[in-house]
């Protein structure tokens, strides 16, 4: 047991983190945003805590990334410097189109749709559909069933 544990530490200390990419030294001449689809660029640079002209501060940076995917909008954002150039990666979150509730004899769909945050046009998050989908097995326990 001891030495599996050791070996998924090791592991995971090995793979480079934020802190620990080369970040300092140097002035940002440009930002680029890359994997935009239905979002435009400069929402993405209005969260940043950095813009071209000030030096790689690992601080901002780290602001930044938090900033940007602390909207909701985004499912990954990362970092990365490419000689003085800050390339900033998104995978932005699926918009969801409809919401359908199938094999719900008992309840009606109207409740069960008031009882949920995620709505059309919306952005979908994973911790969004987690909490409808606890908030639907309560209404269900409520119910009896």
């Amino acid at each position: 047991m001891l030495l599996v544990l050791c070996f998924v530490w090791g592991t995971a200390a090995s793979r480079p983190t934020f802190a620990q990419l080369d970040q300092t030294g140097g002035v940002i001449d440009e930002i680029r945003i890359e994997g935009m689809q239905r979002i435009e660029p400069e929402t993405v640079r209005s969260y940043m805590r950095i813009n071209p002209g000030d030096p790689f501060d690992p601080v901002r940076l780290d602001k930044s990334l938090k900033n940007i995917f602390s909207t909701g909008l985004f499912a990954d954002v990362t970092l990365r410097r490419e000689d003085n150039a800050l390339i900033v990666s998104v995978v932005e979150n699926p918009i969801i189109n409809r919401i359908a509730f199938e094999g719900n004899d008992r309840l009606d769909n109207e409740a069960l749709e008031a009882e949920v945050s995620l709505r059309p046009r919306v952005v979908f998050t994973r911790t969004k559909a987690q909490s409808d989908a606890q908030r639907l097995l309560e209404i269900y326990r409520r119910s009896g069933r």
